[in-house]
């Protein structure tokens, strides 16, 4: 079942014209969702769509089947989706563990909050060790580790990635993927917009295709990965595991 749906939705900067020109997706509840495409495609704009920080023209979007389209990105993300940004969005001057405690901002039950605290410091040894260090001081890798970590605390119904893997070695790629396959294995609906096409398809249960604000393909992610025409339109730069697609 869909937990998250987009209905001919068409959006953009502005009075600038439409970025997204009627994408039509369901995010089925409990699996992740994986939306590659080229650069401009609109991958990057779906998301801030969702979370009302780009205006939604037309179309609908609905969270089990409530309207998101009015609301603020506060209200959004008090109804359960939560979204992390390409830059990380840290708290630089702020120690790790001082990061996790402003994502908790809104759990009223501090014994609750102190407890996923301990749970993500558990789950990410690294964080553990440098939880009094100056956020500022983490690698990109750690940066990310602990932007997901926040979004642990808030437990959404959706958690919404864009491009995790952005700037990071492929050894911390790989950890970055293995903590999303962890948030898959406990249940947590994932959208994950990655421009490392082959990464994230592996990562992922169904697969979408964007191009030019609109969708061009959608299915099972092993599915798009094997079909030849995809491969070449989009997958072809990554056959040998090198380079990849970015967003805008």
């Amino acid at each position: 079942m869909a937990l998250l749906e987009l209905r001919d939705v068409h959006a953009g900067y502005g009075s600038g014209p439409d970025i997204l020109t009627g994408i039509t997706l369901d995010v089925d509840e409990g699996a992740t969702t994986c939306v590659i495409g080229p650069n401009g495609a609109g991958k990057s704009t779906m998301l801030k769509a969702i979370v009302g920080l780009v205006r939604v023209r037309s179309g609908e979007v609905r969270l089990d089947g409530q309207r998101l389209n009015d609301l603020r990105p506060d209200q959004i993300l008090d109804r359960g989706v939560c979204f992390v940004p390409t830059d990380r969005s840290l708290f630089p001057e702020m120690s790790v563990r001082e990061n996790l405690v402003m994502a908790g901002y809104s759990i009223d039950d501090k014994a609750l909050l102190g407890s996923r605290i301990d749970e993500v410091l558990e789950m990410f040894p690294v964080l553990a060790e440098r939880r009094s260090e100056r956020a500022r001081t983490l690698s990109g890798g750690q940066q990310q580790m602990a932007t997901l970590a926040r979004a642990w605390i808030v437990r959404p119904r959706v958690l919404m990635v864009d491009e995790p893997s952005m700037g990071l070695a492929p050894q911390v790629t790989e950890q970055v993927f293995d903590v999303i396959r962890g948030f898959r294995e406990t249940g947590m609906t994932v959208l994950l917009v990655e421009q490392n096409a082959r990464k994230g398809l592996e990562c992922s249960q169904w697969g979408c295709v964007l191009d030019l604000g609109a969708k061009r393909f959608d299915g099972p992610a092993d599915s798009i990965l094997a079909n030849p025409e995809i491969h070449e339109l989009y997958l072809g730069r990554q056959a040998n595991g090198n380079g990849s697609a970015s967003d805008g």
